[in-house]
């Protein structure tokens, strides 16, 4: 006899038969799955005229701390190179493009005249120890799990809004 509602039965014990409704049902779970986390990477993804930004993040700050980085990735899918000159965000006074490296064994970090380069059919990836963004100024402190906005402006693509997410105060950037 066939219920509608029967999942499963154990023909011997430890040997579970799925009934064609439970595949069914197994099966359209997991491609809700899969669309609905396609669909969540997508999200962090943004487009402006040739240039693609990738995962814009950042990391949680303690309390009474005046400065945030953040970072991203950057691909020009075009043929002529183009330039980040600017960064407006909610959560700071200003921000900047600096540049962090380490000579002679001493670290120094610097603010970037004219903005970061984005070679044509290359990328420049924004990160932890290299090139970042400085929030400067903080209105409000980034917390973990949340996220906040900010206005990339590009010498020939012009200008995009993205969201950063904020990551743990440590964190790598795994996305």
């Amino acid at each position: 006899m066939s219920r509608p509602f029967a999942v499963a039965r154990v023909a011997q014990p430890g040997l579970v038969h799925l009934t064609s409704t439970a595949v069914l049902g197994i099966v359209m779970l997991a491609l809700a799955m899969l669309f609905a986390g396609s669909h969540m990477a997508a999200a962090h993804e943004f487009k402006v005229g040739d240039l693609e930004i990738e995962h814009p993040w950042s990391r949680a700050t303690p309390a009474g701390a005046k400065v945030a980085g953040g970072y991203l990735i950057i691909t020009n899918t075009g043929g002529e190179p183009d330039r980040l000159v600017s960064i407006v965000s909610e959560i700071s006074e200003k921000a900047e493009v600096h540049e962090m490296a380490v000579k002679d064994g001493v670290m120094t970090m610097r603010r970037v005249e004219g903005g970061v380069e984005i070679p044509a059919g290359g990328k420049a990836e924004l990160s932890p120890g290299a090139y970042h963004l400085m929030f400067m100024g903080l209105k409000q402190q980034p917390k973990e799990g949340e996220s906040f906005s900010a206005t990339l402006t590009f010498e020939k693509a012009g200008s995009i809004d993205v969201k950063f997410s904020v990551e743990a105060i440590g964190s790598a950037g795994e996305h």
